[in-house]
């Protein structure tokens, strides 16, 4: 069973998100490539939050043919192209994450791979 850590004795997260996720010896691991807002028809939708759904709708089923659930998320990273768009993102991921949250880092970057992507969103995932 994954253990999240957040210490009483530092500030606490300033999202959702624990600051930590120990995860006990013998659990397979699951690394995801960035997930990027692309329907599986290859349309891209122009708003942020749409883009976000459908990285976490990819991330989700990724897991599910590994055989995993949200639940099993040890960390994220995500990377926006605007910091404006991070309140429509975090709504997104905190519907999905559930509680406790995974770690997770938000980095606002440049560009992305395309220049219609507005948000990708690493994983990584472990179960026991």
């Amino acid at each position: 069973m994954l253990s999240r850590i957040t210490p009483a004795d530092i500030h606490p997260p300033a999202a959702n998100y624990s600051h930590a996720t120990a995860v006990p010896p013998n659990a397979r691991w699951l690394y995801l490539s960035g997930q990027v807002g692309v329907a599986p028809d290859g349309t891209i939708p122009d708003d942020a939050a749409a883009q976000a759904e459908l990285c976490f709708a990819n991330i989700e089923a990724i897991l599910r043919e590994a055989g995993m659930a949200p639940s099993d998320l040890v960390r994220l990273t995500t990377y926006l192209i605007d910091a404006r768009d991070r309140h429509a993102y975090m709504a997104v991921r905190d519907r999905f994450v559930g509680s406790p949250p995974p770690g997770s880092t938000l980095v606002v970057v440049a560009a992305l791979a395309a220049p219609r992507y507005r948000i990708e969103v690493e994983a990584i995932a472990a179960r026991t």
